[in-house]
């Protein structure tokens, strides 16, 4: 068995992943509080930062390391649920506590969502403490499987120097002596199951050729945009490229953007419409506020549970179009809730961080 790195009297979280920015951020900025270990990097790691498939979740890792809580957010797409009930034995075995935050009721990446309920028919159960962003997601999960799960607020994405630089230049911005456009921007990204911008888009051409000085700007990835990707949509390529010919639509075709570019390019946006059918939660949408651009999200979900945005009705059966035009007109006219400033996001990362820390000492408690 592994020894654990540990400070004196702090507990060690296998944390599941380690290296993503969301649990990096239920964190004290000063490092205190848990230990989380690393991410074992996959025998087939291109590198130490690959953290997928997670290691963690072979019940041979559970058995061959120390560590007091065992915490599990992303990445159990891949496994079966005989080999999460697996994990959850071999915790057993060991007597290690299982936390679960439920971010996803519903996976964005599957367009079927029998194979993600069978894994939450697995680990909800199982888990000795739940977590989730929203009261919403919380009161699904009271419905589906009788259980209480502690509703802790999505932490900041951004970086926090990165948002004041941000809130910096939206100021000068205001203050400069001519109007700028008005970009509204739909990122179709690589077109995960979850989003559907197909139909969404003449609604926005139309919405957007009304509002004086708008511009409607759609980005999108190579491999979804060009004909040579592996994901390649006819369809919506050449709908965008149609429009952009005509000068309605700002398009955007690039690979993905590394963290300075992403955040360059939101705080751009005035606006940032999600084109999601069916989800759950959205770091994006947290990602955005951040940077003070407005969000306009679908009914689907818990997004509009999540923090204020402006709503639209989507979901897989239905888009209402007038109520698209009409948060869009909205977020025009500045009716949009502020964005939250530095000292608040830290702030509540404080209460973040001190929520999971006093749910650990809970389960832990002097057993370690």
């Amino acid at each position: 068995m592994l020894p654990r790195p540990r400070a004196a009297g702090r507990i060690v979280v296998a944390s599941v992943p380690a290296n993503h920015v969301y649990v990096r951020h239920l964190a004290p900025e000063d490092g205190s509080g848990p230990v989380r270990l690393p991410d074992p990097p996959p025998a087939e790691a291109a590198s130490t930062q690959q953290w997928w498939p997670p290691v963690m979740l072979d019940a041979a890792w559970v058995e061959d390391n120390d560590f007091d809580v065992f915490h599990l957010h992303f990445g159990f797409d891949a496994r079966s649920p005989a080999e999460l009930r697996e994990l959850v034995a071999a915790l057993r075995r060991r007597g290690k506590p299982l936390v679960f935050t439920v971010h996803d009721l519903r996976n964005p990446h599957h367009p079927d969502r029998r194979d993600h309920d069978r894994q939450l028919d697995v680990l909800v159960p199982a888990a000795d403490a739940l977590v989730t962003l929203t009261q919403g997601a919380a009161a699904e999960i009271r419905a589906r499987w009788g259980r209480d799960a502690l509703v802790v607020p999505h932490p900041h994405v951004v970086p926090l120097d990165t948002m004041r630089c941000a809130a910096a230049s939206r100021e000068v911005r205001r203050r400069g002596p001519r109007p700028r456009e008005f970009r509204v921007g739909l990122h179709v990204k690589s077109l995960r199951a979850g989003m559907h911008p197909h139909p969404m888009l003449p609604v926005l051409v139309d919405a957007v050729r009304d509002l004086p000085g708008a511009v409607l700007q759609v980005n999108g990835h190579n491999d979804v945009l060009r004909p040579d990707g592996k994901r390649y949509d006819a369809a919506l390529a050449e709908a965008l490229q149609h429009h952009a010919a005509r000068g309605e639509v700002d398009l955007r075709i690039h690979d993905y953007l590394d963290d300075d570019a992403l955040w360059a390019y939101l705080a751009s946006l005035d606006v940032s419409v999600l084109p999601y059918r069916f989800g759950t939660h959205s770091g994006w949408l947290e990602a955005c506020r951040d940077l003070g651009t407005a969000v306009v999200a679908p009914s689907c979900g818990y997004f509009a549970d999540q923090a204020p945005v402006l709503t639209y009705g989507h979901d897989e059966d239905h888009l209402d179009a007038d109520g698209l035009v009409a948060a869009v007109r909205e977020a025009y006219a500045g009716h949009v809730a502020p964005a939250p400033g530095v000292e608040e996001r830290r702030a509540q990362r404080a209460r973040v961080a001190a929520a999971h820390a006093r749910l650990y000492e809970s389960l832990v408690g002097d057993g370690r």
